[in-house]
């Protein structure tokens, strides 16, 4: 089974590039860390103000080790600080999906 932790974010949306920059860094670290990294997403049309970002894990117990090793990687650590610092995420939530067999990752016309 595949369970995704799909992250919501209320930025500032005057802060979106700041965003951006902190999503980048996830891009390495998130990896590094043991997460299946699906993406970050920054609003495009309509809402301004929310941001997604979504990681998979084989199981919760991955996601649990993944915590782990993320509060002790000195780069997550630093982007983690950086966003109290520079308060451009106003709200985080977290919710775990799983993943309907047959449906992730389907090309278009298939």
């Amino acid at each position: 089974m595949t369970i995704t932790c799909f992250i919501r974010y209320e930025i500032d949306p005057f802060q979106r590039e700041a965003f951006r920059e902190y999503a980048e860094h996830w891009g390495r670290i998130i990896p590094r860390c043991g997460g299946h990294l699906l993406g970050y997403f920054l609003p495009w049309e309509g809402s301004n103000c929310e941001a997604w970002g979504l990681i998979a894990f084989d199981r919760l117990a991955a996601y649990e080790a993944y915590r782990a090793r993320l509060r002790t990687d000195p780069e997550g650590r630093a982007n983690f600080e950086r966003a109290q610092r520079q308060r451009f995420i106003l709200r985080e939530e977290r919710r775990f999906t799983e993943v309907v067999a047959g449906t992730l990752g389907r090309p278009a016309g298939a």
